[in-house]
C-alpha cells in the first residue's frame, strides 16, 4: 500500500517543563501524516469536505516507545493498512533523527456524508487512485 514520510520539527510550544513534546501533540503530527498522504494521492482534505464528505477518527492507538524534544527533528510514516471501504485505516511509525523508532500508532476514520451524518462508501476517485 502507499506509504507517505513527512519530516517535522518539534516547536517549543509543543513541549512541557521537561522539554519533551506533550503526549497530545503526538495526535497533530499523526494528523499532518495522514493529510500529507492524502495529499500524495492528489486529494485534498479541504476538497473532499467541499464535496460533501469528512473523515472523522473512530480510533486511534499511540504506543510511545522514547521521548521527543525542542528542536528535534522527526519523521512521521503514514501507511495505508488496508483498501478503504466506510473506512480508511492507517500505521504510523515516528522516528527521530537517528532513526530510533519513537512512537508507533494506527488509526481509524469514517468516511462520513455531511449531509446525511451518516457513514458512506469511500468516494470512487479515492479508490481508482488507489487501483492504479
Amino acid at each position: 500500500m502507499i506509504i507517505d514520510e513527512i519530516q517535522i520539527r518539534v516547536r517549543y510550544g509543543e513541549t512541557d517543563q521537561m522539554g519533551v513534546a506533550y503526549h497530545g501533540n503526538y495526535t497533530l503530527y499523526l494528523e499532518m501524516g495522514r493529510i500529507e498522504w492524502l495529499r500524495k494521492l492528489g486529494v485534498s482534505y479541504k476538497s473532499m469536505e467541499e464535496n460533501g464528505i469528512m473523515l472523522p477518527v473512530i480510533s486511534l492507538s499511540i504506543n510511545y516507545k522514547k521521548s521527543a524534544g525542542y528542536d528535534d527533528i522527526i519523521n512521521v510514516k503514514t501507511k495505508l493498512k488496508n483498501k478503504p471501504t466506510a473506512k480508511i485505516e492507517f500505521e504510523y511509525e515516528i522516528t527521530n533523527e537517528a532513526g530510533e523508532i519513537i512512537t508507533t500508532a494506527s488509526s481509524t476514520l469514517v468516511f462520513m456524508d455531511m449531509k446525511t451524518n451518516k457513514p458512506t462508501r469511500a468516494p470512487q476517485y479515492i479508490l481508482d487512485v488507489l487501483d492504479s
